[in-house]
């Protein structure tokens, strides 16, 4: 599970490399793509030191990878089923390469920047969680069914996102009707002083972190 993780983190690296030299290709992306970003995939680049063959290499690896995706999903004659297992083993050769492209030293360094960004993720994500309860005045009970709420509206994006039978339309569709119901689950919660105190709250906060859906944060 670990080396899995490692990769994952690795492919993100990969695709980071490749949008510092074509930033032009940012307005080409759907809000699905735009949603998968590490933003701090650049920050590890520089940190690791890439060779300018690395570089290289990375591109090759992630352009390649993109076009085997591309003709895949032209082909109208397999099943869904055989679509998901081909992209499926597309996957795996392809983080396979791009972990091969790293030094043991740079796998090492990539873990542990991880392992930092995921405790202080998990230390904001409880300071947020905090400082709701004292906003609104949330009760114990409250604040658990909040968790509890925002875990599952988690998990259902994350399900979502990866279901490869889905079309980018269809994914965003279903993401707008999970907002719907993730806004009627926080009523049946919330007083209507504190959804009133909920909803200012988010009107103060900066425009980008307005924008994202109650369930994808760790505010409560």
């Amino acid at each position: 599970m670990k080396k899995i993780i490692l990769s994952a983190f690795v492919l993100s690296l990969a695709v980071a490399v490749q949008a510092q030299d074509k930033p032009q290709r940012d307005h080409h992306r759907s809000p699905m793509m735009e949603g998968k970003r590490h933003h701090g995939g650049m920050m590890d680049m520089k940190a690791l030191n890439l060779t300018e063959d690395q570089k290289t290499q990375f591109k090759t690896q992630n352009e390649s990878f993109r076009k085997k995706m591309e003709e895949l999903k032209k082909n109208d004659n397999i099943t869904v089923k055989d679509w998901k297992s081909k992209a499926e083993n597309l996957r795996k050769e392809h983080k396979s390469k791009i972990d091969g492209i790293l030094t043991s030293e740079q796998k090492a360094q990539l873990e542990k920047r991880k392992a930092e960004g995921k405790q202080r993720h998990e230390a904001m994500g409880k300071e947020r969680a905090d400082r709701m309860k004292t906003e609104l005045g949330l009760s114990d009970e409250q604040s658990a069914k909040m968790k509890a709420n925002r875990e599952a509206m988690g998990a259902k994006m994350k399900a979502i996102r990866e279901n490869k039978s889905l079309g980018e339309e269809q994914k965003r569709e279903q993401m707008k009707e999970l907002m719907k119901s993730q806004k009627d689950n926080m009523k049946s919660i919330l007083t209507e002083e504190q959804m009133k105190k909920f909803k200012e709250s988010r009107q103060h906060r900066p425009q980008g972190e307005r924008k994202r859906p109650e369930g994808n944060r760790s505010s409560i």
